[in-house]
């Protein structure tokens, strides 16, 4: 075995593996910082280890490979504070950090903190590096955890507050990459052939099927297969916001995102399904109303690569295990085409017809201040067939999930999975991995004041994103609950959720980025193409209105 510290073998084992980017926050590792710079790896130094831990989530999942963040002890668990939204969204992200030696342990060492427990909850697998040696064994065993099964991010512990007490020695070391675990997924297991056909039969028998396509259908790269399977046996098919694209909104099979963040036509659709066929979908809360559509007792077939999912929520007629695309690529090929499901596909292509019907006249306002719906449909005319669009969670995942068609299975939408204020520094991490593509992110005011520092980082770094900003100056989502709460007593309720009303293109130029205001629906579409010439990260901010609050989902 060749002789080389941990800071080379480090820097060599993410370059086999595909890294292009180490997100992360000093000092951390600063001796493998050196190695990445001689091995074409790009170091991007942020403002705060969430942002970090965000961009390395956005760049995962835009690349479907692993990224890494890093953070020192002091640091840790704010780094894991940024993994919630990798573990919710399934994302493979290698978090490394730095804990004081074990003589330190115990004693109040300055800024130190047991990190077992923050990571143990946001991460698939953790493990303690306490020796170089251990690195080589260590390391690609969190790029395996980190991409097999349900994919996911994971974390190491390094020796010394900045891991250089691992990165600085000198060992036996031999770099080792397994070609199977540098992308997701790493292998495509495929259920058993009598399942296949079990829920072949399950599937022709039923009068009015669905199909609810989620995150893993994405992880999979199984999107054309949902389509051919729907088309071949006339299945309308709704998807979750994690899935949201698998299927063109415009597909006369396509209801939308179904869920508590949803089109109302799709709930419609799943409600009155007479068979639910999940894919890749964990069934959760969101997706699911919290689990009232569809109603307990519906018959279900599930798909998914993790068997324990199977049943979780729901009873199931019939459990496959696999990877979404090959699986269904199996049970295509073992089932002929049926007849139209005429009516019922009538009846769903009706539904989302009243659906757009009925929204319509907000899509379509010339109204100032702007309508959100009005915005989102200048943005889904606007966006190139290989754009990206992040958003975040809230109004933002509210909004584009019902109001953004996405037109073609080659734009990516990306979306967070759970903590407002993800979807800047995710656009960024998208940007990196696909440097070619337009990404733009779209949040509110409420959410970009999260991580508004790293316009700077973009600016440094020349990370070209436009961020449409939906500046409704609050937190609009929060209005009717704070209201409820204050019904009949004086007080400033206000407070709870308006801010001053704040110019971010102003914010933006003074950062060194483009920066324009829109107070006029006609006016976006030709500020997004200013924007995206600009050669420079963007911010586009839309004066929005104060009053367009997101209908609740729509249940039976």
């Amino acid at each position: 075995m060749p002789k080389m510290t941990g800071a080379q073998y480090l820097a060599e084992t993410m370059k086999g593996y595909g890294v292009t980017h180490a997100f992360y926050m000093p000092m951390i590792v600063t001796r493998a910082l050196v190695e990445m710079e001689k091995v074409g790896i790009r170091r991007i130094m942020t403002h705060g280890e969430k942002a970090a831990a965000y961009m390395a989530d956005g760049y995962a999942r835009a690349a479907r490979r692993p990224a890494v963040c890093m953070a020192q002890n002091v640091g840790a668990a704010n780094l894991a504070a940024g993994l919630q939204d990798a573990y919710l969204g399934g994302s493979p992200v290698v978090a490394l950090t730095g804990r004081r030696n074990s003589m330190q342990h115990t004693r109040h060492s300055y800024q130190e903190i047991d990190h077992v427990q923050p990571f143990s909850a946001v991460t698939k697998y953790s493990a303690l590096v306490d020796s170089v040696e251990q690195l080589p064994i260590l390391l690609r065993q969190a790029f395996r955890e980190a991409t097999s099964g349900a994919p996911g991010p994971v974390h190491l512990d390094l020796q010394g507050a900045t891991g250089n007490e691992i990165m600085d020695v000198e060992a036996d070391l031999d770099t080792a990459v397994e070609a199977p675990f540098t992308h997701v997924p790493p292998f495509r297991g495929e259920p058993e052939t009598e399942m296949i056909r079990d829920a072949a039969r399950v599937l022709s028998g039923a009068r009015r099927p669905v199909i609810v396509a989620g995150g893993g259908v994405v992880s999979s790269g199984a999107q054309k297969e949902v389509v051919e399977l729907a088309e071949m046996l006339s299945i309308p098919v709704a998807t979750s916001l994690n899935a949201k694209g698998t299927i063109p909104d415009n597909h006369p099979l396509a209801v939308g995102v179904c869920g508590t963040y949803s089109r109302r036509c799709a709930n419609q659709v799943v409600s009155e399904a007479d068979l639910v066929f999940f894919i890749g979908s964990h069934t959760g809360s969101q997706v699911t109303t919290e689990w009232q559509i569809p109603a307990p007792g519906t018959p279900v077939i599930q798909l998914d690569i993790d068997p324990a999912e199977l049943g979780r929520s729901y009873p199931i007629q019939v459990g496959l295990q696999g990877d979404a695309r090959a699986s269904l690529r199996k049970l295509i090929e073992s089932m002929e085409p049926l007849g139209p499901r005429t009516d019922w596909v009538n009846r769903a292509q009706q539904l989302v017809k009243d659906w757009r019907d009925d929204v319509a006249p907000q899509v379509n306002s010339d109204g100032s201040p702007i309508r959100p719906e009005r915005l989102c449909k200048e943005i889904a005319d606007y966006l190139p067939s290989d754009g990206v669009l992040v958003t975040d969670t809230g109004h933002s995942g509210i909004w584009t999930g019902t109001m953004v068609d996405v037109k073609n299975q080659e734009q990516m939408f990306l979306r967070c999975a759970g903590s407002l204020g993800w979807a800047f520094p995710a656009a960024l991490g998208a940007k990196c991995a696909l440097p070619e593509r337009p990404v733009v992110c779209f949040t509110g005011d409420g959410g970009f004041w999260y991580h508004l520092t790293e316009l700077e980082t973009a600016a440094r770094y020349g990370i070209n994103t436009v961020t449409v900003v939906n500046n409704n100056h609050s937190l609009n989502q929060e209005k009717h609950g704070n209201e409820r709460y204050y019904q009949g007593e004086s007080g400033n309720v206000d407070e709870l959720w308006v801010f001053p009303d704040t110019d971010f293109a102003k914010i933006a130029q003074d950062m060194g980025c483009f920066g324009i205001r829109v107070d006029q629906p006609n006016q976006i579409q030709s500020a997004i193409e200013e924007a995206m010439a600009s050669g420079k990260p963007a911010v586009i901010d839309v004066v929005s209105d104060i009053e367009g609050i997101a209908a609740r989902a729509w249940t039976p």
